[in-house]
């Protein structure tokens, strides 16, 4: 993995993780930026410097879901089972549709395989069980939806 494509994977998990928080806790946008860029990038934790990450990429994402959440969420609800809830699906996939579909919807520069790749390899770090298939065929459902 290059080391550009490596800054932007860290991004991607960092982006997963700030909206996260900022569900389970109600914290603002600009406030777990802030806390992210201050606090977790660069750091060294428990003697292991973290890896680098594109803090702009990073910062673009969380702000690019929250300004526009409502057709981001609108476009994971129409590639879910009829009758569910985006409320029903745990936060940490929500977080990671999210920020995928921002990527799919806002940076048509970024192919769709390296997207739906990215944040596969990011359900399968949280989940062991059908999440990452659920992921991949939600993200890859929204591509069809939203690219050409």
């Amino acid at each position: 993995m290059t080391a550009p494509r490596h800054a932007r994977s860290v991004a991607r998990l960092a982006a997963v993780q700030a909206l996260y928080q900022m569900e389970v806790s109600n914290a603002g946008v600009e406030a777990v930026i802030r806390e992210f860029t201050e606090h977790r990038f660069d750091r060294d934790v428990e003697g292991m410097t973290l890896a680098a990450a594109d803090e702009a990429f990073f910062a673009e994402i969380v702000r690019g879901v929250v300004a526009h959440q409502r057709q981001v969420d609108a476009a994971i609800v129409k590639r879910l089972a009829e009758n569910w809830r985006l409320e029903r699906l745990d936060a940490t996939v929500r977080a990671i549709l999210r920020a995928g579909v921002y990527e799919l919807e806002h940076r048509a520069e970024i192919p769709t395989e390296v997207v739906i790749d990215e944040y596969v390899e990011l359900a399968k770090s949280f989940f062991d069980g059908p999440e990452p298939g659920f992921v991949n065929g939600a993200l890859d459902g929204v591509a069809q939806d939203v690219r050409a």
